[in-house]
């Protein structure tokens, strides 16, 4: 059975690379036609293939393989373990039509966002977005376990009182500075991809109307508490 997660890094390894199929395939020592089936998951390559790969692209064989997130070999999660919640279709969450909208809005927007920072080849963006998003799940999903009756503080590294103290919240910070940091300075080769409502509504098609309703929701929210917090300063 044909890996797609190999595809599909094999496929964005030579895009970040910024070189042609061509390039790539004569440089691996393959044909064009070879390495386009590869990379769309039409035929599944042999050992010395994956070798040659990982060495031209710098990473492991279980990164290439999808078998880890990091790019060294340092195994995070499993690719069994590794749900994609994305492949559902139309499950609703325990019965909760407004969970499993909220899920839909938060998945489209930030798969949208991820292949925006993807477009514009920027690593040190990719990492600080991924690492702001992940601390805030982790505040989100303690919290919610801290509440619980059943709720057991040894299941987090990281102890109670940091954690009340505002570590998280500090995590945060650093890597939104970060964010805008690899924003300001993208690097050489960067290309901003167009961000206008056209370009966005053609390119995302179905999941920037998500994006345009969290943009809506939120803009609204908090301009109304900017408007209550006047008012009570007058």
């Amino acid at each position: 059975m044909i890996n797609p997660n190999f595809a599909r890094s094999l496929s964005l390894l030579r895009q970040e690379k910024g070189i042609s199929q061509r390039q790539a395939a004569r440089e691996l020592g393959i044909s064009q036609a070879l390495l386009s089936h590869y990379e769309n998951g039409v035929r599944e390559p042999g050992l010395l293939f994956v070798t040659k790969a990982c060495d031209f692209y710098g990473v492991s064989a279980d990164f290439l393989l999808g078998r880890t997130l990091s790019r060294d070999g340092t195994t995070i999660i499993d690719a069994d373990t590794l749900y994609d919640v994305s492949t559902e279709r139309d499950s609703a969450m325990q019965g909760s039509i407004m969970a499993t909208l909220s899920k839909k809005l938060v998945m489209n927007s930030v798969s949208l966002l991820f292949d925006l920072l993807s477009r514009l080849g920027s690593k040190s963006a990719i990492k600080a977005a991924s690492n702001y998003l992940t601390t805030t799940v982790y505040i989100l999903f303690r919290h919610l376990h801290m509440a619980s009756p059943d709720g057991n503080e040894d299941f987090f590294s990281v102890p109670e009182t940091q954690f009340l103290a505002g570590l998280p919240w500090a995590d945060l910070a650093m890597n939104e500075a970060e964010y805008l940091d690899a924003l300001d300075n993208p690097g050489r080769d960067a290309k901003f991809p167009a961000m206008d409502h056209n370009a966005m509504k053609e390119a995302y098609p179905g999941t920037y109307q998500s994006l345009l309703q969290i943009v809506h929701s939120c803009g609204e929210r908090l301009n109304a508490a900017m408007s209550a917090h006047r008012e009570r300063n007058r």
